[in-house]
């Protein structure tokens, strides 16, 4: 049997819990011509990934603290069982028809304790916006070394539950890390404080639970069972504003903070190498299979170019002059089907490629964008659309720096 599939299908026997799909029956089937196919036979439940729920049913921070809190409860069995998960987001949890009841599901990425490794790289398995910090940090302690290998824990999976909280309510993920200059050298920290009541309407304990799942010391997070017990006394105790149907703040607030992405994208791929940092953009735009955000994305006409070197002209009939101005309805961001949607800036971003632009790259308004190959819209977060197609802004490598360390 493949390794993979029999980890998973390992971990999934250790599990009994009213969260997680039932493991029903392994094995290998041999089909006709002789070919071994792996299967498990699992529970069967309906539900709709957690996102695409949310753009179609409003509801308020008490509801979503209880829906958190069946996840936490998940996790807390998952790990009570030695095992982890490694790739908790919205698209693994799946939401009942009536949005009472929440399935954690996708094991794929699980592991356990005693597990042989299957992975050999130096950062985890699972999705890299979920990443924890302490997880991104060991990528960039080890970035040399090809052996180096983290080794994912309960406190990745309580980090990355926060990430999806943060999402959940917001629509967006959480302030990107940035380069300090620290005592002990360069490393990764937080400029902006997390703060979900700065996107939306959230209740202040719903906020605080965020804050303190994605805290930068595993320690300060709790365990899962700790998470799961403070959501669920959470969504009894909090006032009458936890029943209010959870809104977004104003555009301009909103786009205040997508207009940090780029920079913040910018500096966390540093520590892959730039070769490797453009190959993970388009990893980061296509990677979560169907997360496809909770706002609507407007796809951009502009005049393709007629001769390499030719700068194409973005503007459109409704665009302004700002960079990060939203285009079409006056309400801003509504929660509609779709994806969070920027028209086409007028000029680069900060830390985006200028001209002249690499050969695997398309010129727009005075900066390099990479075409995503294999992505058709919807997008996703942080992409724009232009002729049915789905681009990233280009990162410029840094600035060689002047001296190095003995």
């Amino acid at each position: 049997m493949d390794p993979r599939f029999e980890r998973e299908a390992e971990l999934l026997s250790r599990l009994t819990h009213p969260h997680v799909p039932k493991l029903l029956d392994q094995g290998i089937w041999v089909s006709p011509e002789g070919v071994s196919f792996p299967y498990v036979v699992m529970e069967w439940v309906e539900g709709m990934p957690l996102y695409e729920w949310a753009v179609r049913h409003p509801f308020s921070s008490r509801h979503a603290l209880g829906l958190l809190a069946q996840v936490a409860r998940a996790l807390a069995a998952t790990h009570a069982a030695g095992g982890v998960h490694r790739d908790v987001k919205g698209d693994n949890v799946l939401v009942s028809a009536d949005g009472t009841k929440v399935f954690l599901v996708d094991f794929g990425s699980g592991s356990y304790s005693g597990a042989r490794r299957l992975t050999w790289r130096p950062e985890p398995p699972g999705t890299f916006q979920y990443w924890s910090i302490e997880a991104l940090r060991f990528r960039w302690r080890f970035r040399h070394d090809a052996t180096a290998h983290y080794e994912a824990g309960p406190a990745d999976d309580v980090y990355a539950l926060g990430v999806m909280a943060y999402r959940l309510v917001t629509g967006v993920y959480p302030p990107p890390l940035e380069s300090k200059a620290l005592d002990a050298g360069e490393g990764y920290v937080r400029s902006q404080r997390i703060a979900p009541e700065k996107q939306a309407h959230v209740s202040p304990k719903l906020a605080a639970l965020i804050r303190q799942m994605v805290a930068e010391k595993p320690s300060m997070r709790g365990n899962a069972a700790e998470v799961a017990h403070a959501l669920e006394s959470a969504a009894k105790d909090a006032g009458r504003q936890a029943s209010r149907v959870i809104t977004r703040r104003s555009k301009q607030a909103v786009a205040s903070t997508l207009g940090t992405r780029l920079r913040g994208w910018r500096v966390g791929m540093m520590w892959l190498g730039w070769p490797t940092a453009a190959a993970l953009a388009v990893l980061w735009a296509g990677s979560e299979r169907g997360e496809s955000g909770t706002w609507e994305r407007r796809p951009v006409e502009m005049v393709p170019r007629k001769r390499p070197g030719d700068a194409e002209d973005g503007r459109t009939s409704g665009l302004v002059s700002a960079a990060l101005t939203l285009h079409g309805d006056p309400k801003g961001l509504e929660a509609t089907t779709g994806a969070v949607s920027l028209d086409m800036p007028m000029k680069p971003f900060s830390g985006q490629r200028r001209p002249p632009c690499k050969e695997y790259e398309v010129e727009v308004n005075g900066g390099c964008w990479h075409a995503l190959q294999d992505k058709r819209p919807p997008c996703g977060e942080e992409t724009y659309v232009w002729k049915n197609r789905c681009y990233l802004p280009s990162p410029s490598p840094p600035r060689p720096a002047t001296s190095e360390s003995p």
